[in-house]
């Protein structure tokens, strides 16, 4: 099979011709036909998550046709390969209801091969069905771009008032549902990022301007989604006391010092880490009812690298995915 392999941390991927995968009893065998392209893609690349496995194809917002199965997929249904790999089952987060924050997890695209290919494995417990509604390369990016956002959305409690700050790949999907669920979203983005602060009020942002400055009025949560530690102190700054600020992405710039007032007035700061099958099932559900419509921009697999230098310059609107 053809896939892009990164070998080594800040090189570009290699296009390689590399024997098909095995599934092991548990696992399925995937042909993928779409691919997204995630932040945490790129932090891997770029070296800022150091321990993925070597050489790696990278991938986790898989959406592919089963072509070997397992006992809950037969062959030719058609499935979603989330970040999330692998748990234990048995550690005190599994037991919990927490498999995101278990110590043992594996995740696709780091600890195993993932999706930037034209065959993949995964465990089937971590599978999900993909709902009809959606075409494979608009379906990719709910897998994970919608599923962080939807959890940060969650842990944001009830807030009515909420700032979207980073307004790309999973923004422009939590977006449609908090403006469902009747809250008011206000987007964050750079101060002469016009484009996408038009794309953020063309699905429902009562606001959308500069991300530093904020919004005209008090938050009651915020929702940080762009990997820069410095929007934190300013999200402290826009939100309400007892208000939270929710950092979404796995990896971020160090947060810079900030005086105790802004913390003060029983806000919190609190981060998103994985995400779990639950999590998945609902939002999987939940977003055809809405609908969720998700903004992509395919590109040939051989062009990864293409679609990852444009997710680092901030030049995508909506989501990149491969398509094999």
């Amino acid at each position: 099979m053809r896939a892009m392999v990164l070998d080594v941390p800040r090189a570009p991927l290699r296009l390689a011709q590399i024997p098909d995968p095995v599934p092991r009893p548990g696992q399925v065998l995937v042909r993928v036909r779409a691919c997204g392209v995630c932040r945490t893609d790129l932090h891997v690349v770029d070296g800022e998550l150091s321990e993925p496995k070597l050489p790696l194809i990278l991938g986790h917002q898989i959406v592919g046709e089963v072509v070997e199965s397992g006992l809950r997929f037969p062959r030719g249904a058609r499935v979603g390969v989330p970040w999330l790999g692998w748990t234990d089952g048995a550690c005190r987060y599994c037991l919990a209801g927490r498999e995101n924050l278990c110590d043992a997890a594996r995740f696709t695209g780091y600890h195993v091969d993932g999706g930037f290919a034209e065959l993949a494995v995964a465990d089937e417990r971590f599978c999900f069905a993909v709902p009809e509604a959606y075409p494979d390369e608009h379906a990719a990016p709910l897998l994970c771009a919608g599923l962080i956002g939807y959890r940060s959305l969650r842990l944001a409690g009830d807030a009515e008032a909420i700032g979207l700050y980073g307004f790309g790949s999973s923004a422009h999907i939590v977006c449609q549902v908090a403006v469902a669920e009747g809250r008011r979203v206000f987007a964050g983005t750079r101060a002469e990022d016009e484009s996408t602060q038009e794309l953020a009020r063309s699905l429902g942002a009562v606001w959308a301007g500069d991300a530093l400055a904020g919004p005209p009025e008090e938050l009651d949560a915020v929702v940080v989604f762009a990997p820069a530690g410095e929007l934190v102190p300013a999200a402290l700054g826009h939100v309400r006391k007892g208000g939270a600020v929710v950092c979404a992405g796995i990896h971020m710039s160090d947060i810079p010092t900030f005086p105790y007032e802004l913390l003060w007035g029983e806000r919190i700061i609190r981060s998103v880490a994985n995400l779990t099958r639950a999590d998945g099932h609902e939002l999987l559900a939940l977003a055809p009812t809405i609908p969720v419509a998700t903004e992509v921009e395919t590109f040939a697999l051989e062009m990864a690298n293409k679609a990852l230098e444009r997710l680092r310059a901030g030049s995508l609107h909506g989501s990149a995915v491969l398509v094999p």
